[in-house]
């Protein structure tokens, strides 16, 4: 895969790596994933000196375009990118006001969507960040009230986050929102927010969703208890199989 136009660092279990590799399956573009461990100073770790001379945050994604040298870090950047890069229109238009739209909410997610993970998801399964309960309270706060915001205003007349056409904005927010759900980790009640499961309905039928989230599929239900650490290994093992097998027909 080493001739591929774009380098991919990161892990399938990581939110932000997903979206990266939904918008790039959804568009069929083939690329090279590079396995890196958040949090690891190991030789295929995020805090190793290699690493952390692409990205000094020492934060996944990163991606390097292989034809021109670049080097990008966080995923929204590297999707407008990539967007950019390939012409890819249909998710990231060119007219202002559609774009702005998207930009909005990829900035708005920060804050606002991210804290599914702060709250929910990460102090399940990195137990190393150890992540006081008072910060996982606020921040399941932020998300729910993040929530509300796209039920009554976003997605109250809109098919997707921007608009009636799915853009970049879905895949960040789907990785974030869809792996609460039940079928993946389990870990929120969506009942309150009919037009947010009318939306993660819709994006669950969207192309290389399954194939983005096996890590999740396989990982399973986590809201009684955490996963053992070994569960979460083959999780991943068994998504960067099934991404290899996938961008190995994509040539």
């Amino acid at each position: 895969m080493a001739d591929q136009p774009i380098r991919l660092y990161g892990v399938p279990f990581s939110q932000p790596v997903r979206a990266v590799m939904w918008l790039m399956l959804y568009q069929k573009t083939p690329f090279e994933m590079v396995l890196i461990n958040p949090g690891s100073s190991g030789e295929t770790g995020s805090r190793h000196p290699s690493y952390l001379a692409k990205n000094p945050a020492g934060t996944i994604p990163t991606i390097e375009d292989v034809e021109s040298g670049f080097v990008l870090a966080e995923a929204h950047a590297i999707m407008t990118y990539l967007c950019d890069r390939f012409g890819w229109r249909d998710v990231y238009p060119t007219n202002l006001e559609d774009r702005a739209r998207i930009d909005w909410y990829l900035h708005f997610h920060h804050r606002n969507i991210r804290d599914a993970s702060t709250g929910l998801v990460a102090p399940r399964i990195r137990k190393d960040l150890n992540i006081p309960e008072a910060v996982q309270a606020s921040a399941k706060a932020t998300l729910t009230r993040a929530l509300e915001a796209l039920e009554t205003s976003w997605l109250a007349e809109r098919a997707f986050m921007a608009g009636d056409e799915l853009s970049i904005a879905d895949f960040a927010a789907y990785v974030e929102i869809g792996q609460l759900r039940e079928g993946f980790t389990n870990v929120y009640d969506f009942s309150p927010f009919p037009n947010v499961r009318r939306w993660l309905d819709r994006m669950a039928t969207v192309d290389g969703h399954d194939d983005v989230h096996v890590v999740l599929r396989e990982l399973g239900d986590i809201s009684v208890e955490p996963p053992p650490m070994e569960r979460i290994r083959d999780a991943n093992k068994l998504a960067l199989r099934t991404l290899k097998g996938i961008l190995e027909t994509l040539g």
